[in-house]
């Protein structure tokens, strides 16, 4: 069986490496290619997380690069129509819900390529959002339709997915956090040492909604300068961050205890992460992440596709304003236990992997 994985963001490695070294097992049946479609193009945020996770170096990078949302989307189509045409997979495996993703089931419907949708169902219920576009159509047309959790079976069903193309295996993202949690933990001394801070906030923003603003970012940014002077405040800038904090040094300069770093692998937030007092949050896997890691965390969006975290009770939603912000924190703060992670998620058990192999493999 002859596999393409298609994948264009951070996120999309952590959720593909599981699935690649799962199949490496069997080589007599799996037959792999890895395709980069280039969407996330700095090496901080692309190349070194290849390193860190395990995972092979991209058979073919399209080298897409940033654009808008229609021109990334059809450029990648372009390219992808012609690579595929000459591979002529089996199947071809997409992940999440970025441009990439969309992009890839799109083509392979077109061609007669069957597609696999890794992450499928998650809904915000929020069409203004790019991804939930991505997820709503991807998932349309995809042909086998793996779940992270019983809400995503039923949003699945309620739009008219057959219940035979579902399959509920886990969270991926959780197989690649923990079979990289030992890694992780060496890496702690060093950090610590370095920041020479105990108990701490870790941050991390990059939506559009939150950073495009100058606005919204200065609320959010007021906020953490205010609470870092209570409790150490650690924030790795994503790149589209940076570029949108005209002077990062003005904040650093108001607090010493606002500490604005430099974009980190995946080796060394996930160590900042098991270590944090408490995490804010716009990113999705960062909300699954600190689920299975009892770690309270805090995501500024009006909603999430990720809602069984905060039916799990680790997660909560908090407006982008100071005020609020400020609030929810000092609420979390003032609870001194963290989240007991005992009553797991289901199947979010590093397992999920093998659980989409082993139906693969039925299906070769």
């Amino acid at each position: 069986m002859k596999i393409i994985h298609v994948v264009g963001a951070r996120p999309n490695f952590m959720k593909v490496a599981p699935i690649m070294r799962e199949m490496s097992k069997a080589p007599k049946i799996f037959k792999q290619f890895l395709v980069h479609t280039g969407q996330h193009y700095d090496e901080s945020m692309s190349g070194v997380f290849f390193n860190e996770i395990g995972l092979p170096k991209p058979d073919i990078n399209l080298n897409i690069g940033s654009g808008t949302h229609a021109w990334q989307t059809a450029q990648i189509m372009i390219r992808l129509e012609r690579m595929l045409q000459n591979y002529s997979p089996d199947w071809v495996f997409v992940v999440g819900d970025v441009n990439s993703t969309l992009a890839a089931a799109l083509v392979c419907s077109k061609l007669d390529i069957k597609v696999a949708h890794v992450e499928a169902g998650l809904r915000s219920f929020d069409r203004s959002m790019p991804e939930e576009i991505n997820r709503i159509l991807t998932d349309q047309i995809s042909d086998i339709l793996f779940t992270t959790c019983d809400e995503a079976n039923k949003n699945l069903l309620r739009e008219g997915i057959r219940s035979e193309k579902i399959s509920f295996v886990g969270n991926v993202m959780i197989d690649c956090l923990v079979y990289l949690l030992p890694k992780a933990k060496k890496r702690w001394h060093v950090i610590h040492q370095n920041l020479k801070i105990k108990e701490y906030i870790l941050v991390t923003l990059h939506r559009p909604s939150n950073v495009d603003n100058p606005d919204t970012l200065e609320e959010a940014m007021t906020a953490l300068s205010l609470i870092s002077k209570e409790i150490p405040v650690v924030f790795p800038l994503h790149p589209r961050t940076r570029k949108q904090m005209i002077d990062v040094k003005k904040w650093q300069a108001k607090n010493s205890q606002l500490h604005l770093l430099k974009p980190m692998g995946y080796l060394d937030f996930l160590s900042l992460e098991m270590h944090a007092r408490m995490v804010l949050t716009d990113s999705g896997g960062v909300q699954e992440e600190t689920s299975y890691l009892g770690i309270p965390c805090l995501t500024i969006r009006p909603n999430t596709e990720r809602r069984v975290t905060i039916i799990h009770g680790t997660n909560q939603l908090v407006e982008n304003n100071c005020e609020a912000i400020i609030g929810s924190i000092k609420n979390i703060l003032n609870i001194k236990h963290k989240i007991s992670n005992k009553k797991m998620l289901p199947f979010w058990d590093g397992k999920a992997a093998g659980r989409i192999v082993k139906i693969m493999k039925e299906l070769a």
